[in-house]
């Protein structure tokens, strides 16, 4: 299962398209928490998350997630791109780090790369 955290509806929606085109099975949250509060949190194989949400940031989801022991694929998508928080991701083992609007081409080998691993 491929998760996708984002609070706008819209590149929400986009993404589980395109994922869904690929022939995986996706779940979708509009807060980090929404996630983590999922019964199916353990099924998570990937998680495609935004940078900037209210609540909990996705660099805050990341840092969470790793120091509870969940450790699966994170690919980071921003409308807001800063080195140093794509440093920060990557520096914890991101995948991949994405621009709003990102070129699906971008995601797809993202989520190659993720699940090849």
């Amino acid at each position: 299962m491929i998760a996708i955290v984002d609070d706008d509806e819209a590149v929400r929606v986009a993404t589980e398209s395109l994922v869904r085109s690929l022939g995986f099975q996706t779940a979708t949250f509009a807060t980090a928490q929404e996630f983590l509060d999922d019964p199916r949190l353990d099924e998570t194989d990937c998680l495609i998350t935004d940078i900037q949400m209210p609540g909990m940031s996705g660099h805050e989801l990341q840092a969470y997630l790793l120091e509870h022991g969940k450790r699966f694929p994170m690919i980071f998508i921003t409308g807001f791109p800063a080195d140093h928080i794509r440093l920060k991701v990557e520096a914890s083992g991101a995948i991949g780090f994405l621009s709003k609007p990102f070129d699906g081409s971008e995601m797809i080998d993202f989520i190659d790369q993720a699940l090849c691993h």
